[in-house]
């Protein structure tokens, strides 16, 4: 059996990092890890090949050679997930798709022959048992949640890896909390569940095998979701493994607020080798907190709790929401304020959508307020539902943020305050190679010289040459972050 797996292209977005990537001459930030563990769960008899579609071209003859076509999605890829099927429908080759868009919208999709939705471990065996019988179903579904302890090892060997930037694993699935905008929850449960030590030690071997070094990202939705097993178990023998490795990776996580309460779990991050960490922060207004059922943001200093973590040694990128019930027009201006004063370089704001299958969604719907399917893409401008403050009001008000936080004075602004914040421990084992220079002059050229927000970026070199001198790749790391953004959000520097 020939099996092509197909990961669609990804637009330009906020995470899609496509403009720095062209710095360091990569071609996607992660590869789909989605897809190579499901191709790990398949028989190892049968011939397997990954076409990304953001590093390279899906062509007719790849189609062609395979008796089926595996297709995972999310929903901001709507649009190639389209052209994917009509190439596959029209070339007679045929299509099981899996994955958050199809579990969610496997109803939208009457051309795909094959659906294997919820949590593979679960369905995927029971379609290729009926596979093997010679008569499969259209959809494989499951309201139960599977043992992360039988996952395989994701099929990493698949990966032309030297095109991400990043390589990836998981920990966990689930999460404790119930914020009612978020749909982890409906897909993936509240316990969390967690595969054991020795197989991320595994994942780990292997990616150093395959001859990774550099950026990992684990992809947990709140990777302390379990608290006292990453303290106490997973934690101790990842930083034994780097240690005893000479610290080939640095990861990146996203953690709840919470985290900052725990120093001795923060330390045992850094050491291990974990350096920046994405917190849903959503907003500093309490009655609008309190409203989306996001309880552990609840009654803290949400600014204190960012520095904490900072000084501990690790970076936060934050998430932002406008668009509650109970936002008011100083919304906006309260969100500039805290974005600028916490040192989140990062700061991802969007508008509020209500993702099906979310306690939000099911209010909404009651309350005959929305209006289509989220698109998916928290920066294309674009709401699902009629909100309570004037539409155009929300917009001028979003619009305000990007340029007060993007432009390129306010975002060199954030980056010194982050670096007065952020008490730096954590250091990488890493070689100089030729990509690092090429993409340190490529940014010296292109924002030193080319950009119109020239005389910022040489300012903050200057500051931190003089001021914090051990965060000047940093401070180029953060420069090429912020021509991204730009870009994304259609700003002109200045």
């Amino acid at each position: 059996m020939n099996i092509l797996l197909v990961y669609p292209l990804y637009p330009d977005s906020f995470w899609s990092f496509k403009h720095a990537l062209k710095f360091i001459s990569k071609k996607a930030a992660v590869p789909p890890l989605g897809l190579i563990t499901v191709s790990a769960m398949l028989p190892g008899e049968w011939n397997k090949k990954l076409v990304d579609l953001n590093i390279s071209e899906l062509e007719a003859k790849d189609i062609l050679w395979a008796d089926y076509v595996f297709i995972s999605a999310m929903h901001i890829q709507r649009q190639s997930v389209s052209n994917i099927i009509s190439e596959c429908v029209k070339l007679g080759t045929k299509i099981v798709a899996g994955g958050p868009l199809f579990t969610q919208e496997h109803h939208n999709y009457p051309q795909i022959d094959h659906f294997v939705l919820n949590e593979s471990e679960i369905t995927l065996p029971l379609f290729l048992a009926d596979l093997a019988n010679g008569h499969p179903a259209k959809v494989y579904k499951t309201d139960q949640f599977a043992d992360l302890s039988h996952t395989p090892r994701p099929d990493y060997h698949l990966l032309e890896m030297k095109k991400y930037f990043f390589m990836n694993i998981q920990v966990s699935r689930g999460c404790p909390f119930s914020c009612d905008f978020c749909e982890i929850t409906s897909l993936l449960g509240h316990k969390v569940r967690m595969k054991k030590p020795h197989q991320i030690i595994h994942d780990l071997e292997e990616l150093y095998r395959l001859g990774w070094r550099g950026p990992v990202s684990i992809v947990d939705d709140n990777f302390i979701g379990n608290k006292k097993e990453i303290k106490y178990q997973l934690l101790p023998q990842m930083r034994q493994w780097m240690q005893q490795h000479n610290y080939p990776f640095v990861f990146n996580i996203q953690s709840s607020i919470n985290v900052a309460d725990d120093h001795e779990l923060m330390s045992l991050m850094v050491e291990t080798g974990i350096t920046s960490t994405f917190i849903g922060i959503e907003t500093p207004d309490e009655t609008s907190l309190h409203t989306c059922n996001k309880l552990q943001n609840k009654g803290r200093n949400l600014l204190q709790s960012i520095k904490t973590i900072q000084k501990t040694g690790l970076t936060v990128s934050g998430g932002f929401i406008v668009g509650f019930d109970s936002d008011t027009p100083s919304v906006f201006q309260r969100q500039i304020d805290f974005i600028q004063k916490s040192g989140i370089v990062s700061a991802m704001v969007g508008l509020l959508n209500a993702p099906r299958h979310t306690q939000l969604y099911k209010r909404l719907e009651a309350e005959k307020r929305l209006t289509k399917e989220t698109s998916g893409n928290n920066t294309d401008l674009s709401m699902n539902f009629i909100p309570k403050m004037d539409y155009h009001q929300l917009l001028d008000g979003y619009k305000k943020i990007i340029a007060a936080i993007y432009t390129t004075k306010p975002y060199y602004k954030r980056v010194r305050q982050l670096f007065l914040n952020y008490n730096h421990t954590y250091k990488q084992h890493q070689r100089i190679n030729l990509s690092l220079i090429v993409a340190f002059l490529k940014s010296m050229y292109i924002i030193g010289i080319i950009d119109k927000g020239r005389i910022e970026f040489w300012k903050l070199l200057a500051w931190t040459l003089f001021k914090k001198p051990a965060l000047l790749t940093e401070a180029i790391t953060f420069a090429v972050y912020g021509y991204h953004f730009r870009t994304v959000y259609g700003l002109n520097p200045g």
